[in-house]
């Protein structure tokens, strides 16, 4: 039987997950895994939280549904898809894995509404069973309200134990500046940008030329959108640490499969990815851990 959680439009399920409603939709989790580098292979590390519309039952895209959604209620709806993806996350990922959980900067305005939703955030954490060291909180490309407001919001992050991501790096307001000002222990290359400067010798060196840059600082680096064998290739000749993509595994609804890895599960290399690719334009059966996980879900 489901329930609800207070006057939460959270509802729990029987099988530990649990599902959002706003308005007309209901939201659910979706998790990717990302992958680190190690040795020639890849390595389970993480996982993103991504939210999933559904309408009557049908899948809407995520830019459809936050299209629809008035920009003063942006808060809450962004504190329910964390407080969903954090529930579902203790219920179905591995306990070793970090999970990267998206904040939109433009939405804190200011210390006190920053210090509600870490309160929040502790609670739920809590009720999850999740080390606060596990979360990586991914600061999106959308333009803050002031530079004040974002060091505020991302200090007080960095107090509560969470890890520090600039998203989309790239795009938008997600740029060196961003970088130098916030000093994250991470950084999401934009997919779109990756794949433009992947696709020229110039435009490789540069990429490269930047990875070494930040991991030189101690700050690591994670590709994004990696959904072709040779971008796989490519990422791991730049020198990034981690990736991202279709290529390796897709987003699956929670509950998920994932518990069942853990982070020594390894995928094929860049070089044999390249080569099945090559080989064939879908995926094909292999003795190792399939290259989509689960269920197909819209991206």
């Amino acid at each position: 039987m489901s329930r609800s959680i207070g006057l939460a439009p959270i509802i729990r399920h029987d099988d530990g997950t649990s599902t959002g409603v706003w308005g007309i939709y209901t939201l659910k989790s979706a998790f990717q895994p990302i992958f680190a580098f190690n040795e020639g292979k890849l390595s389970l590390v993480a996982f993103e939280g991504l939210i999933r519309p559904f309408r009557d039952g049908e899948p809407q895209t995520p830019m459809s549904f936050f299209g629809t959604c008035p920009a003063g209620d942006r808060l809450h709806i962004e504190a329910l898809t964390r407080t969903l993806h954090l529930l579902n996350a203790g219920a179905c990922l591995p306990q070793e894995a970090s999970i990267f959980i998206n904040f939109d900067p433009s939405v804190f305005t200011d210390r006190a509404i920053a210090d509600m939703a870490l309160r929040d955030m502790r609670l739920v954490l809590h009720e999850a069973g999740i080390d606060p060291r596990r979360i990586v909180c991914e600061v999106t490309e959308q333009k803050s309200a002031s530079q004040e407001a974002l060091y505020g919001f991302v200090e007080a992050l960095r107090a509560n134990g969470f890890r520090i991501a600039v998203d989309d790096y790239g795009a938008d307001d997600s740029d060196i500046n961003r970088v130098k000002e916030l000093r994250p222990d991470i950084v999401k290359f934009d997919a779109h940008w990756i794949t433009e400067l992947m696709e020229s010798g110039a435009g490789f060196a540069l990429l490269t030329a930047m990875v070494e840059s930040f991991e030189s600082q101690g700050i690591r680096t994670v590709f994004e959108g990696i959904e072709e064998g040779w971008q796989l290739e490519l990422a791991e000749k730049s020198g990034a640490s981690m990736v991202q993509g279709y290529v390796l595994a897709r987003p699956e609804l929670a509950p998920t499969s994932f518990r069942v890895f853990s982070n020594t599960v390894q995928v094929p290399s860049a070089e044999e990815s390249k080569a099945a690719g090559a080989a064939s334009s879908s995926p094909a059966p292999s003795a190792r851990p399939p290259r989509v996980f689960g269920r197909k879900v819209a991206p």
